[in-house]
């Protein structure tokens, strides 16, 4: 038995694919709502584009899931200041071939991620230039956004601000967001960057609004069930006030390539394999998420 299957049986994960709020529930009897892959820190490039397809193959053929998750950090690297048009350009477009057969089918929520963005366009009107060009290509609403699906409630969040926090303008439309549901809606938020957790004690980058957001989730505590994040290619879980915290790993594990000496394996970053996340949803407002290593 996986030890991960055993903690899940015993009821000691406090993370990894626990339901929530309850730590030992048994879930052969609920109902499922939703069956949502969460992808993060996909950081595509031509080279990738197959090993990206086969990765979503997998997805789609053996989880039968409603749609998708797409954490950020998308392309490879469009925020460093040597990055060229040309360069963006071919990222974007390797991109949109990657994810062209799963969007026939599937709707794709996404967020932005610190890396999809090009701050070195000529001048801030350059059409490339900054977040509003990554908002297009995604084919997204907004850099932020929420729906709906069976029951459920979805905030997508930017945490691209100074201090990896909401802008002002975002918290207060986070606050009004929630404050409009009726009680006990069961919510998944997503943003790249991790709220809390063991991993930005390691590698650092997690939200600066923290304690912020700690104090809204409490608030409507009947309703924040699951803080979705990526960005330190980590699959690193925590519960706090109710709310589990599920950092899960990149889909291109150490950005594609064979790792370093810290890594644990072929395509590690630190312990971490290349993966993705399956969110089990649940009618009664309860879920699972569980991080599945991919070898591609």
């Amino acid at each position: 038995m996986k030890r991960r299957n055993w903690l899940k049986q015993t009821g000691l994960a406090i993370g990894a694919g626990a339901v929530a709020p309850m730590a030992v529930a048994t879930t052969a009897h609920k109902k499922v709502a939703l069956k949502v892959a969460h992808i993060t820190d996909v950081h595509i490039t031509p080279e990738a584009v197959s090993r990206f397809q086969a990765c979503l193959e997998e997805i789609v053929k053996k989880h039968k899931v409603d749609f998708f998750l797409n954490g950020g950090d998308s392309i490879m690297a469009a925020d460093y200041s040597d990055i060229t048009r040309d360069r963006v350009t071919e990222l974007w477009a390797a991109w949109d071939e990657g994810i062209a057969g799963v969007k026939k089918k599937f709707e794709v929520h996404s967020c932005l991620g610190n890396h999809d963005m090009w701050w070195a366009a000529p001048n801030k009107s350059d059409k490339m230039y900054g977040k509003n060009y990554v908002v297009e290509r995604l084919g997204i609403s907004n850099r932020y956004y929420s729906f709906d699906k069976a029951g459920w409630h979805f905030v997508i969040l930017d945490g691209n601000n100074d201090g990896t926090t909401l802008d002002a303008a975002q918290m207060e439309w986070l606050k009004t967001d929630l404050d409009a549901l009726a009680p006990n809606t069961p919510v998944v938020m997503m943003s790249h960057y991790p709220a809390t957790g063991v991993g930005p004690h390691l590698v650092g980058g997690a939200h600066g609004d923290f304690k912020e957001l700690k104090d809204l989730f409490w608030k409507h505590n009947d309703k924040v069930k699951a803080f979705l994040s990526g960005h330190n290619h980590l699959d690193d879980y925590a519960v706090y006030n109710g709310v589990q915290y599920c950092c899960n790993g990149a889909m291109s594990g150490f950005w594609w390539g064979e790792g370093d000496k810290e890594s644990a394996g072929k395509g590690y970053y630190l312990e971490t394999p290349p993966g993705y996340a399956i969110l089990t949803l649940y009618a009664d407002g309860t879920f699972e998420n569980e991080y599945i290593p991919h070898t591609y």
